[in-house]
């Protein structure tokens, strides 16, 4: 697998297509988040997220190390939670604060989870929405681990 494969998300081509790892994306159920302590120390925890239009949508307490982390330094990386068909996309994670895109996040989330919360459950008085646009993401399949290592680039 040297080098990987490197294709953008709408090539045809090449070693894993780019609808393949959005249906990763949209299937996987726990995600793990990767931010930066401030002082470089890398901290990674588990949170729920959703793909929706080409991003990843995921929220935390306001208070929270990764929240923190992110208002520090929103370079972050979301990896998906099966690792025999591991997705992992790198960006820098957008802080959602309008009405309508936290209500918008709020009907996916539920839909997704299967849960009813609130408003409160995203509301910016205590809670910190975000969106990761991907820069780049990574696919692998374990069962072709050698032919399948495919990198994207946006």
């Amino acid at each position: 697998m040297p080098g990987y494969g490197t294709l953008g998300p709408d090539d045809g081509g090449g070693l894993l297509p780019w609808s393949w790892a959005e249906e990763q994306l949209t299937r996987s159920r726990t995600f793990w988040l990767a931010t930066r302590w401030p002082d470089g120390r890398p901290h990674v925890m588990p949170v729920w997220a959703i793909w929706h239009d080409q991003t990843l949508l995921f929220s935390s307490s306001k208070r929270s190390r990764k929240a923190r982390n992110l208002a520090n330094d929103p370079r972050c990386v979301l990896t998906t939670d099966d690792p025999q068909n591991a997705v992992v996309v790198e960006g820098v994670a957008e802080l959602i604060t309008e009405r309508q895109e936290l209500e918008a996040f709020l009907a996916a989330e539920n839909a997704k989870y299967a849960t009813t919360y609130g408003f409160e459950m995203v509301d910016p008085s205590a809670n910190s929405c975000f969106r990761l646009k991907p820069s780049w993401a990574f696919g692998l399949r374990a069962e072709n681990f050698a032919g399948s290592p495919t990198r994207w680039r946006f």
